[in-house]
Parts: C-alpha cells; sequence; structure tokens
C-alpha cells in the first residue's frame, strides 16, 4: 500500500472560509430558519438560471416533495433508471406509487428514452431520469416524450450540480418541471447533509416551501394587514400534510461558500477526467465513461467497466480487490435497485434491465474529486496501469 492515507472514490472539500461562515452563524441570533436559508437558495437560482429554490435537508427529502408536488400517489407510475440510489425510486414508494424501470443507454449508463416511451402506461404520471455520475441525460428528448404524454418531469440531478446540457446548466429547469440535487459531502458541493428542489413554476414552488415545513403556509388570504386585524398577527394554517425537512443556517452558511467554488471543484473535476481519459484510453481490459458533444459533465464519478472480452485475471472483483489493497477505496455504483431484497418483496425480478445489469456488473468507480492532489492522481494512473 502507498506511504500516505488511502484514496477515497470521492470526499468534500472544505477549507477555512467554511469553517468561518459557520462560525458566524452559530454566534448570530438564527441557526435554522434565518436568513442564510433564502441566501442560499438565491445562489443556487442565480448559478442555475432557475425562478425558485427550496432548500431542505436531504436530496431524499427533496425527491420525495417533489413527488408530493407532482402529485404522485396510489395508482400512479414513475419511470426512472435502475443504475441509481434507491432513493431515486423510493421517493415515488413513499408516495404511493408504483416505481417503473427502463433500461439504460450502453454508453452513458442513462436511461434510454426509447425505453422510456416503451414503459408508458395509463397509469405512467411522470418520468424521473437520474444524471448518473455527473454526465446529464437526454434531456430533449425526454422531455419530448412527457410533453406528448402529458407527463411530468422530475431531474434527479444529484449527481450533475455543475454540468451543462447543450450550453444549459442544468438546474434551469428547460427541459423538466422540478430538479433535484443533493449536497451529501461526495456530491459537487456539500452542505454535510443536504438537498434541494428546483422549479420555473410558482405553484410547485408554494407547494414545495409547504410541504418542507409541515404543510403549513403563513402566505394566505389572512395575510393582508386587513384580514391580519380579524385573524391576528400570529396565525397561520396547515393546509396538508407535509414533513419537517428544513435545512438550517448553519448548513446554509457553508453553502453559500462552497457554490462560490463551485465552477473551480469542477473544472478540476475536468482536469483529472481528461488526464485519465488519455492515459487509460491504451488499457484494452478497459472501457471509458463518455462524454457526448453536447454535454460539460460535472464528473461526480469515473466510472470505468472492465472490458468483457478481457482475460479472467481482469474479472471485475479480482481489479476491486487489487486497488483496494493498493489503498484506492474504488466503489461500484450501482446495484440495480430492483435487484435489492426488498424491491424483490414487491415483486420486482432480474432480467427486467439488461443493459443496466450488465453494466452494474462491470463497473468500478475510480478516484476523482477536487480535494485530489497531483501525486494522488499519480498514483492512481499508476495503480491502474500496474493490474
Amino acid at each position: 500500500m502507498k506511504d500516505t492515507k488511502p484514496i477515497p472514490y470521492s470526499r468534500q472539500y472544505i477549507e477555512k472560509d467554511e469553517i468561518q461562515e459557520i462560525t458566524k452563524v452559530l454566534k448570530s441570533d438564527w441557526i435554522t430558519q434565518g436568513p442564510k436559508i433564502r441566501e442560499f437558495e438565491d445562489a443556487l437560482c442565480s448559478y442555475t438560471g432557475a425562478r425558485y429554490a427550496v432548500a431542505v435537508s436531504s436530496g431524499t427529502a427533496a425527491l420525495h416533495i417533489a413527488c408530493l408536488a407532482a402529485e404522485i400517489s396510489g395508482g400512479s407510475e414513475v419511470i426512472s433508471s435502475p443504475i441509481t440510489f434507491a432513493a431515486s425510486s423510493n421517493c415515488v414508494l413513499y408516495c404511493g406509487g408504483r416505481p417503473v424501470f427502463a433500461d439504460i443507454e450502453t454508453d452513458t449508463a442513462n436511461i434510454d428514452p426509447i425505453e422510456i416511451e416503451r414503459h408508458i402506461t395509463g397509469m405512467t404520471k411522470a418520468i424521473i431520469p437520474v444524471h448518473f455520475a455527473g454526465h446529464p441525460a437526454a434531456l430533449e428528448r425526454i422531455n419530448a416524450v412527457a410533453k406528448k404524454n402529458n407527463l411530468i418531469v422530475i431531474e434527479d440531478a444529484a449527481h450533475a450540480l455543475g454540468a451543462t446540457y447543450q450550453d444549459t446548466k442544468i438546474g434551469s429547469c428547460r427541459y423538466s418541471d422540478m430538479t433535484v440535487f443533493s449536497f451529501h459531502p461526495v456530491k459537487s458541493i456539500t452542505t454535510g447533509e443536504g438537498g434541494a428542489v428546483l422549479t420555473n413554476s410558482k405553484e410547485l414552488y408554494r407547494k414545495l416551501l409547504m410541504l418542507r415545513n409541515h404543510g403549513i403556509t403563513k402566505d394566505g388570504p389572512w395575510s393582508t394587514p386587513e384580514a391580519a386585524e380579524v385573524k391576528g398577527p400570529w396565525y397561520y394554517e396547515q393546509q396538508f400534510l407535509g414533513f419537517n425537512y428544513r435545512i438550517t443556517d448553519i448548513q446554509c452558511a457553508m453553502g453559500i461558500i462552497q457554490m462560490k467554488r463551485l465552477d473551480s471543484f469542477i473544472r478540476r473535476r475536468r482536469e483529472i477526467a481528461t488526464e485519465y481519459n488519455k492515459v487509460f484510453s491504451g488499457l484494452s481490459w478497459l472501457e471509458l465513461p463518455r462524454e457526448r458533444n453536447e454535454i460539460n459533465s460535472a464528473w461526480h464519478l469515473y466510472p470505468v467497466r472492465v472490458n468483457k472480452k478481457a482475460a479472467p485475471r481482469y474479472k471485475r472483483k479480482k481489479v476491486f480487490n487489487q486497488l483496494r489493497q493498493k489503498g484506492l477505496l474504488v466503489q461500484v455504483h450501482y446495484i440495480p435497485v430492483y435487484l435489492h431484497p426488498y424491491y424483490e418483496s414487491l415483486g420486482y425480478r432480474k432480467g427486467i434491465c439488461p443493459k443496466a445489469e450488465d453494466f452494474y456488473e462491470r463497473e468500478i468507480s475510480i478516484p476523482l474529486h477536487p480535494s485530489m492532489k497531483n501525486k494522488d492522481v499519480r498514483y492512481v494512473i499508476e495503480t491502474v496501469k500496474g493490474i
């Protein structure tokens, strides 16, 4: 093993500015439900071009309230990708709906628009495309399918803050009704835990705000000065069943600084990916991730695949174990969601998405994150070449 610390597949990058801002908040009057939350939401809107942002406690919470705002309920079917973390489809189950898994494109591992169209029924209510590894899905084609069938599109962009599609920032909601981000420590930016839903719809925005806060609002016909005289300035209403998915000012203070660093984070990720592409393209036993011409990936992951025709010594498990032994904390992304025991208990079975299953059998995520030093990158390259 190398003589320095192991290199994780991804990790947060936090400096003294974030710590200083958090300290200021801790000394202030507001550590939650205060002004930093709106400031962070404004930063997200300014960066992406979306009209509205609602920051919440996690990416999973963001997916949940997005589905609720879209009125996913019992009997609703929602089409999504199997190559993702379970939250992308769990959010449908939370609402009583049924996830439907469409197979992936071979080159990007993103959901295939042709497969989406094949799975549409009279019960289909929405599509949740996942921007796997930071590479946006085929949004224009997905949007066209959605419009043709009167479906809602919720982008799961947990991997893709900082990416662009056809020169449009992911999060702009140009091709969707809502976009969901995650701010977990391995993502493009972090707030520790946290997430957000972005939208251009005022109606959805109002719903999302209430869903974040127990279904409660102070904004209604009673909020005029005249009505307040009758109801009282303290008055609020719970209009439906919501949740406590609030994020704190402490987290948002970190997020505001991280947003200022986002472009530099993405540049560093792209530099590392470019170096990997240059060197690893000469390894016949590896298939490299593809970046399409209309895309600037956020490079959340660098997902390689072991070539099907490689010699037995290059089988995925052997390569994975060797890299781990050398101090590279590689990971596999992902087990197709429907293969988890809970989903099997719901009736899902192996074989429904053969391309996704093949991808899973051969994928390894190589370390890539902005806190990697040049010597770390060189060590990763030499270690992979030495397999």
